[in-house]
């Protein structure tokens, strides 16, 4: 992470104008980059550059501030984009999203849940740098092509049918079913239930058939190194999973991106987080991210917004 010469302000306490207009739109711009780069703690850098780059604006030349504020961001983020798929390249095991506590109120977005679910970052992760950007500006924030172009650097026409090649490409690989607010609490518990007591069963009565299981330890921690596809072989592996038998554990219920998840604790340190995605009352997807290097933004709900 880079290095911060000065704090991005949290609340409006300062009579600047600059700062105030930051302060309004500081969560959806942590969005926005979030979006874009499956990280939060490199959206946080994004933020940090944006501001040093937004205190020297002379307002007055600026017409619509949060557009501005979105096209520097955006460009920010795409660059950082590129960098990030380098590193990828030499990822030990698979790379998951950096996982968010969010609140309640995210959950309720049931548009907003969906765009920055685990399971729709990860599909995001299979676009071009430049694909991401204009879906995610045009689909979760929905601006209009002009501002997407500027944002971008390409012509209206151009974001346009970037635009549709992105939205075409994500349709054939977005979750293609939901899950009612009471099906997810039933799930969860359900889940929950089966995980703390290795209950195989119970864990096969609620893992959809073609249920597919990825572990990121980023080389740090012990993880899978492949993705695991299966009710059986999944249900198996949970039913052992990870747990230390020597070692106090505890499974908590917690609201991640949006979704349903547990946060799980070995000796009271938090070890790890597993988000699930629910397609029609089943789980279709169990992402188990025990990096230490993702785990900050656990220890506190991160606002999210669009």
């Amino acid at each position: 992470m880079s290095e911060r010469s000065e704090p991005i302000p949290n609340e409006p306490r300062v009579a600047d104008s600059a700062t105030r207009v930051f302060v309004v739109h500081r969560n959806l711009l942590f969005t926005v980059a979030y979006e874009m780069l499956g990280s939060a703690a490199d959206a946080e850098d994004v933020l940090q550059e944006t501001w040093l780059r937004w205190v020297g604006v002379d307002l007055a030349t600026v017409r619509e501030q949060r557009a501005y504020l979105v096209r520097i961001v955006t460009r920010l983020a795409l660059d950082r984009l590129r960098t990030l798929g380098r590193r990828k390249e030499s990822y030990i095991g698979p790379w998951l999203p950096e996982p968010l506590l969010t609140t309640p109120d995210v959950a309720e977005d049931l548009e907003l849940a969906e765009n920055v679910s685990m399971a729709m970052l990860l599909v995001l992760e299979t676009l071009a740098p430049t694909e991401r950007a204009v879906f995610v500006l045009r689909e979760v924030f929905d601006l209009n092509y002009d501002e997407i172009a500027e944002a971008v650097g390409k012509s209206p026409a151009a974001a346009r049918q970037l635009a549709y090649r992105a939205r075409a490409h994500v349709a054939a690989r977005r979750p293609r079913g939901t899950a009612s607010p009471a099906e997810t609490r039933a799930a969860l518990q359900a889940f929950q239930h089966a995980v703390e007591t290795g209950d195989l069963q119970g864990l096969l009565d609620i893992l959809a058939p073609d249920v597919v299981a990825l572990s990121d330890g980023g080389g740090i921690k012990h993880a899978l190194l492949r993705p695991i596809v299966g009710a059986d072989k999944v249900a198996r592996l949970l039913a052992t999973g990870w747990w230390k038998r020597d070692a106090e554990r505890s499974v908590e219920p917690v609201q991640i991106n949006g979704g349903p998840g547990l946060l799980i604790r070995i000796n009271g340190e938090i070890d790890g987080v597993l988000a699930v995605s629910l397609e029609n009352g089943y789980i279709t997807g169990a992402y188990h991210v025990r990096n230490p290097e993702k785990l900050s933004h656990l220890h506190h709900e991160t606002p999210i917004t669009r």
